[in-house]
Protein backbone atom coordinates (compact mmCIF):
# COMPACT_ATOMS: atom_id res chain seq x y z
CA UNK A 1 0.00 0.00 0.00
CA UNK A 2 2.80 2.04 0.86
CA UNK A 3 4.10 2.08 -2.85
CA UNK A 4 0.43 3.31 -4.20
CA UNK A 5 0.45 5.96 -1.62
CA UNK A 6 3.92 6.98 -2.79
CA UNK A 7 2.59 7.28 -6.13
CA UNK A 8 -0.02 9.36 -5.60
CA UNK A 9 1.88 11.99 -3.77
CA UNK A 10 4.23 12.15 -7.05
CA UNK A 11 0.90 13.49 -9.03
CA UNK A 12 2.26 14.48 -11.79
CA UNK A 13 6.19 13.95 -11.53
CA UNK A 14 7.16 12.98 -15.10
CA UNK A 15 11.22 12.66 -14.25
CA UNK A 16 13.30 10.76 -12.46
CA UNK A 17 12.92 6.69 -11.85
CA UNK A 18 10.66 4.39 -10.84
CA UNK A 19 11.86 0.73 -9.95
CA UNK A 20 9.87 -2.15 -10.97
CA UNK A 21 8.20 -2.67 -7.49
CA UNK A 22 6.60 0.49 -7.43
CA UNK A 23 5.04 0.24 -11.07
CA UNK A 24 3.33 -2.92 -10.92
CA UNK A 25 2.17 -2.20 -7.06
CA UNK A 26 0.54 0.77 -8.28
CA UNK A 27 -0.96 -1.02 -10.97
CA UNK A 28 -2.02 -3.65 -8.65
CA UNK A 29 -4.07 -1.45 -6.16
CA UNK A 30 -5.35 0.48 -8.86
CA UNK A 31 -6.79 -2.13 -10.54
CA UNK A 32 -8.55 -3.69 -7.69
CA UNK A 33 -9.63 -0.34 -6.66
CA UNK A 34 -11.18 -0.10 -10.37
CA UNK A 35 -12.60 -3.42 -9.60
CA UNK A 36 -14.03 -2.38 -5.78
CA UNK A 37 -15.85 0.54 -7.56
CA UNK A 38 -17.12 -0.85 -10.33
CA UNK A 39 -18.90 -3.77 -8.12
CA UNK A 40 -20.19 -0.36 -5.80
CA UNK A 41 -21.25 1.53 -9.03
CA UNK A 42 -23.32 -1.69 -9.77
CA UNK A 43 -24.43 -2.05 -6.71
CA UNK A 44 -26.14 1.16 -5.87
CA UNK A 45 -26.83 2.06 -9.58
CA UNK A 46 -24.58 4.40 -10.52
CA UNK A 47 -22.96 1.89 -13.42
CA UNK A 48 -23.74 3.97 -17.13
CA UNK A 49 -26.02 1.38 -19.09
CA UNK A 50 -26.75 -1.89 -18.91
CA UNK A 51 -23.60 -4.18 -20.62
CA UNK A 52 -21.00 -6.11 -18.49
CA UNK A 53 -18.45 -3.46 -20.23
CA UNK A 54 -20.09 -0.43 -18.52
CA UNK A 55 -18.59 1.50 -16.33
CA UNK A 56 -20.08 3.84 -13.60
CA UNK A 57 -20.02 7.51 -11.99
CA UNK A 58 -17.42 6.12 -9.47
CA UNK A 59 -14.69 3.77 -11.30
CA UNK A 60 -15.07 6.99 -13.96
CA UNK A 61 -14.09 9.83 -11.15
CA UNK A 62 -11.86 7.42 -9.69
CA UNK A 63 -10.42 6.35 -14.03
CA UNK A 64 -9.68 10.39 -14.03
CA UNK A 65 -8.28 10.78 -10.59
CA UNK A 66 -5.48 8.49 -10.87
CA UNK A 67 -4.71 9.38 -15.21
CA UNK A 68 -1.69 11.68 -14.44
CA UNK A 69 -0.10 9.53 -11.58
CA UNK A 70 -0.58 6.43 -13.65
CA UNK A 71 1.07 8.04 -16.72
CA UNK A 72 3.93 9.78 -14.12
CA UNK A 73 4.85 6.03 -13.06
CA UNK A 74 4.77 4.60 -16.61
CA UNK A 75 7.17 7.50 -17.64
CA UNK A 76 9.50 6.98 -14.51
CA UNK A 77 9.09 3.16 -15.18
CA UNK A 78 10.82 3.82 -18.75
CA UNK A 79 13.30 6.10 -17.25
CA UNK A 80 14.12 3.55 -14.96
CA UNK A 81 14.92 0.97 -18.41
CA UNK A 82 17.29 4.34 -19.53
CA UNK A 83 14.37 4.57 -22.35
CA UNK A 84 12.37 8.05 -22.53
CA UNK A 85 9.29 8.62 -21.50
CA UNK A 86 7.80 8.86 -24.83
CA UNK A 87 7.94 4.88 -25.21
CA UNK A 88 4.51 4.80 -23.21
CA UNK A 89 2.70 6.22 -26.55
CA UNK A 90 3.80 2.35 -27.53
CA UNK A 91 0.53 1.21 -26.38
CA UNK A 92 -1.40 2.90 -29.14
CA UNK A 93 -0.11 0.71 -31.30
CA UNK A 94 -2.99 -1.70 -32.03
CA UNK A 95 -2.63 -5.33 -30.21
CA UNK A 96 0.84 -5.64 -29.74
CA UNK A 97 1.53 -1.96 -28.37
CA UNK A 98 0.30 -3.17 -24.92
CA UNK A 99 2.28 -6.24 -24.93
CA UNK A 100 5.33 -4.77 -25.93
CA UNK A 101 5.17 -1.92 -23.31
CA UNK A 102 4.43 -4.81 -20.74
CA UNK A 103 7.88 -6.79 -21.53
CA UNK A 104 9.68 -3.11 -21.39
CA UNK A 105 7.90 -2.33 -17.83
CA UNK A 106 8.71 -5.99 -16.42
CA UNK A 107 12.85 -5.19 -17.38
CA UNK A 108 15.06 -4.62 -14.63
CA UNK A 109 16.17 -1.51 -14.49
CA UNK A 110 19.76 0.26 -15.20
CA UNK A 111 22.10 -0.45 -12.20
CA UNK A 112 23.24 2.86 -11.17
CA UNK A 113 22.49 6.19 -12.30
CA UNK A 114 21.64 6.90 -15.75
CA UNK A 115 20.49 10.10 -18.04
CA UNK A 116 17.50 10.47 -16.04
CA UNK A 117 18.55 9.94 -11.91
CA UNK A 118 20.16 7.82 -9.51
CA UNK A 119 19.33 4.16 -9.00
CA UNK A 120 16.14 3.74 -6.92
CA UNK A 121 17.39 0.77 -5.91
CA UNK A 122 20.84 1.41 -4.82
CA UNK A 123 20.38 1.04 -1.18
CA UNK A 124 19.11 -2.24 -1.78
CA UNK A 125 22.29 -3.06 -4.16
CA UNK A 126 24.70 -1.37 -2.62
CA UNK A 127 23.56 -0.53 0.54
CA UNK A 128 22.53 3.07 1.85
CA UNK A 129 24.80 5.50 3.29
CA UNK A 130 25.74 4.69 7.27
CA UNK A 131 24.37 1.67 7.00
CA UNK A 132 25.13 -1.74 8.00
CA UNK A 133 23.84 -3.77 4.96
CA UNK A 134 21.16 -3.36 2.69
CA UNK A 135 17.74 -1.93 2.88
CA UNK A 136 14.90 -3.56 4.42
CA UNK A 137 12.95 -5.09 1.55
CA UNK A 138 9.75 -3.62 0.14
CA UNK A 139 9.60 -0.54 0.94
CA UNK A 140 10.89 2.80 -0.89
CA UNK A 141 14.13 3.85 -0.82
CA UNK A 142 12.96 7.19 -2.42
Amino acid sequence: MQWYIDVLKKYAVFSGRARRKEYWMFVLFSTIVSIILSIIDRVIGTDFGSGNTSSGILSSIYGVAVLLPSIGVAIRRMHDTNRSGWWILINLIPCVGFIWFIVLAAQEGNAGDNQYGPDPKAAERFGGPGTAGPAEPGYPTV
